[in-house]
């Protein structure tokens, strides 16, 4: 099969186009015909051999989500029957043809999306949903406050929490950005480049939870922004994991300081998740108040220019690698 395979830690130029063999389901996961697999930050960082606990990438293959039609089931499957069009999580293996996942992580794609757009979902709503909506605890009527509004998990968080009854705030770094998360529901989207967020979301009253992937700099004016008993959740800290900030403040007023990766997580949180997910995100996506943002698709084979479009920040939304154009916009 053909696949994308990283010939050591570095630039976008070490992933590969190879014929590794095709993989074989253990017994409770399905093998999966791949027709697009979603590109995400951590990609980037499993590529660079930063992503932690994985300094060794020699021969890896990238991909942390799929969509795709199940080719065969292992002997302890029941859900799924080959032909099902299902996505699917995964912890590496999705920039290829065909890819395995274990059965509890996957979920139908939903009715009237393609494989394109449903591959778009597993990485970013499973991380929205863990860490806005679990461990946040976002609840109808309080303000989430989303940093990289059009990001593949911004506009996710964005468009969930305007769903479910929360007021919204992002950031975006730039005209265009901030129009379109703006159509996607946010009340509030400041232009980090040209204003203080801090002051801007500050005179709209503060937040509740903050979705922060920046860190950095970015720390103590997120816990200043937040109301009492408010939750500052991080997913990444691309500005850097070190900050300084006033831990008796954090004690005043109850805050809490939380955070997580999925990747790394066992396999039993992940069906757990799955489960969480495909109860309150699934009848979302069926109603039609969450839309799929696709901004740019490649093929397979250019994986490492859809890399470097994601390290240039540019983009709104998910970008896409498609394994079989035919089959991933059936």
């Amino acid at each position: 099969m053909n696949a994308i395979v990283i010939r050591e830690a570095g630039g976008p130029e070490v992933l590969e186009l190879q014929d590794p063999p095709r993989p074989a389901p253990a017994p409770h996961e399905v093998l999966i015909r791949v027709g697009a697999a979603g590109v995400n930050r951590p990609d980037v960082l499993l590529r660079q051999g930063k992503y932690r606990g994985s300094a060794d990438v020699t021969g890896l293959v990238p991909g942390l989500e799929i969509a795709g039609h199940v080719e065969a089931c292992g002997a302890d499957v029941t859900r799924w029957q080959p032909g099902d069009a299902v996505c699917a999580l995964l912890a590496q293996g999705g920039y290829a043809e065909y890819a395995v996942a274990d059965a509890r992580h996957c979920l139908p794609v939903p009715t009237g999306w393609s494989l394109a757009e449903a591959a778009s979902l597993p990485e970013t709503v499973f991380t929205v949903w863990h860490n806005v909506f679990e461990r946040g605890a976002l609840q109808p009527g309080e303000t989430l406050l989303v940093h990289g509004g059009s990001s593949g998990i911004g506009v996710t968080a964005v468009q969930l929490a305007h769903a479910l009854g929360s007021r919204v705030a992002a950031t975006a770094g730039s005209a265009e950005k901030c129009a379109a998360v703006a159509d996607l529901g946010a009340d509030i989207v400041i232009n980090y480049k040209e204003a203080d967020f801090e002051a801007e979301v500050a005179a709209a009253g503060g937040a509740d939870v903050i979705l922060d992937m920046v860190g950095g700099e970015y720390t103590p004016k997120n816990l200043r922004l937040l109301r009492d008993d408010g939750r500052l959740v991080f997913i990444n800290a691309m500005q850097g994991a070190a900050a300084e900030f006033n831990a008796l403040d954090v004690m005043t007023r109850r805050l809490t300081i939380t955070g997580s990766t999925l990747r790394p997580r066992s396999a039993a949180f992940k069906a757990r998740l799955a489960a969480a997910v495909e109860q309150h995100v699934w009848p979302l996506l069926a109603a039609g108040r969450f839309r799929p943002v696709i901004y740019r698709t490649f093929p397979l084979a250019e994986a490492a220019a859809a890399h470097r479009l994601m390290e240039t920040s540019d983009h709104i939304g998910k970008i896409v690698l498609l394994a079989d154009a035919g089959r991933a916009h059936a």
